[in-house]
């Protein structure tokens, strides 16, 4: 049977740790937490990003964790919990499954995504524009 995208999320929602924004935000801070923004570039520069996040494309995101991957980023060596988001939380789900399976247990995403989080007044940067 086929799986839309709303299963997908959904399936993902119930076996990921997911923070509220205010949960999340008691966590920017912590040098021992990595937020991490799977939006595209595109959206980074129109919406704004979270300071400090560390920007990791959605579609790059299994060659960036695996150790083993010619495409690695040591980022995701570091021994810290890593907070994915997206715009509204269903990428982020779906990123936070997906590494989770792939053995990272330190991970959890962001309910709402950075709409949520700019909504709240949580803190936002704006992203330099490539020349």
């Amino acid at each position: 049977m086929k799986k839309g995208y709303r299963q997908l999320v959904d399936e993902a929602m119930a076996e990921v740790k997911t923070y509220s924004v205010a949960e999340a935000r008691d966590k920017f801070e912590d040098p021992n937490v990595q937020f991490v923004d799977v939006r595209d570039v595109r959206e980074q520069e129109r919406e704004g990003i979270i300071p400090g996040a560390f920007s990791a494309p959605r579609g790059m995101i299994e060659f960036w964790v695996d150790p083993d991957s010619p495409y690695f980023k040591p980022v995701f060596g570091e021994k810290k919990e890593f907070i994915f988001f997206c715009a509204a939380g269903w990428r982020s789900a779906l990123t936070t499954k997906t590494v989770q399976d792939m053995g990272m247990d330190n991970v959890a995403h962001v309910e709402g995504g950075f709409g949520a989080w700019k909504a709240a007044g949580a803190p936002v940067a704006e992203k330099a524009k490539k020349a």
